[in-house]
Order: C-alpha cells, then structure tokens, then sequence
C-alpha cells in the first residue's frame, strides 16, 4: 500500500479483469509494539526509567505506523480513484477509529493517524464534492477479533482483562462489536441511499463516544 508502482500494477490488473474502479474502501492500518507505550501514564515512581513511556517510544516504529495508516489511505486514494473522477461518480470509504476522536492510552501515533484520516476525509470530500466522487469514513470502537483479543480478555478463564473492563464500563451498550455490525454502515456510505452524503465520519462503536462515564 505504500508502493506506487506496485499499486499500479494492482490498477492496472483490476482494469484487466474487471474493469473500470466504481469504489474504494482504504482497509490498510494497524498498530504496533513500537509505538505502543508500556504504560498508560508516567507516574512518580517511572521518573527514574521512562523507557516504558511516551519517552521510550522508537522513531521508526512510529514512522512506519503513521505511514500505514495516513499514507497507506491517501496513496491508494490517489491512484485507484482517477477512474471515479473520470466517469463522474463513485465512492470511497476511509476507515478511521474512535481513537481518532478520544485517543487511546499506549497508542499515540495510531490515535494521531486516524485522526490524520477525519481530517483528510473531510479535506478530500471538499475537493472532489463537484466530480460526483463522494468521500466518507467509519470509526469502528471495540470490535472482537483474532487480532486483539487477547489483549481483551484472559484466554484461561475467558474473563475481562483490566483494559477489557474499562472498555465495557464505557460501552453503554455493554458489549463488543462483531465484525459483520460494520458491514451495513460500510454497504450504506457506499451505496445510492447515501447519495447526499459526503465528509462524514461515521462512529460505529455501542455509544462509547457519546458516553460520559458519568
């Protein structure tokens, strides 16, 4: 996703099998341990070793991380969507996350990237809102996958692990997400029914954002 040439290629394949590109859906992203933090915040007892800290953070792995998930949106963007211009209509659809809105604790560079993402939404929906090409987003919150869900909940007993707990204590709707409960809103933005619809981020996440805590 970060290879010009190689995305090319990838166009050039598609149009040879399939044809001309209607719609795009940017699914590169991903964090990383690199540019995870050990701890949520540095306390008094961390003064003496902050290497577990936003301090201890790797340059490179932070890099790599902003890369795959801004540039890894905004050069596919740039090649597979000149068929969309061209013929006066189509949709792209961005993934961002509710850390885009409320960022994470470990995660800062994942949290400023899909924040990098509402904002190139909205810019790119501007910019192309008279080509007939409209630009959304959805902000996926807690879903349970393979991916993550042992950082969620104890494989021994099945029960919560201590991040797991604090999801769901500001989850109003009291569960995770299931990955099929993205597929309406994605088929929605995409679709003719979402014709008047551009620049939108659309939070997909059980309330946690609207959620106080209180």
């Amino acid at each position: 996703m970060l290879d010009k040439q190689s995305l090319l290629s990838a166009r050039d394949i598609i149009h040879e099998k399939a044809g001309k590109i209607n719609f795009l859906v940017n699914g590169a992203g991903g964090n990383a341990p690199r540019g995870t933090t050990k701890v949520e915040e540095i306390k008094p007892d961390h003064i003496h070793d902050l290497s577990g800290s936003f301090f201890g953070l790797e340059i490179e792995g932070m890099e790599r991380i902003f890369d795959l998930n801004y540039f890894g949106t905004l050069l596919p963007t740039m090649i597979f969507a000149t068929d969309m211009v061209e013929a006066g209509k189509g949709a792209i659809l961005n993934i961002s996350s509710l850390s885009a809105f409320h960022p994470l604790t470990k995660i800062p560079v994942y949290s400023s990237a899909k924040a990098a993402i509402n904002n190139f939404t909205e810019w790119l929906a501007v910019h192309m809102a008279k080509t007939g090409v409209r630009v959304n987003a959805i902000a996926p919150g807690f879903f349970l996958t393979n991916q993550n869900r042992f950082l969620l909940i104890d494989e021994q007993t099945g029960n919560l692990l201590p991040r797991g707990e604090k999801i769901m204590a500001g989850t109003p709707m009291g569960r995770f997400g299931t990955p099929d409960e993205l597929a309406g809103p994605v088929a929605f933005l995409l679709s003719d029914m979402a014709r008047y619809i551009t620049g939108t981020v659309m939070l997909i996440d059980g309330g946690y954002n609207a959620y106080s805590g209180v």
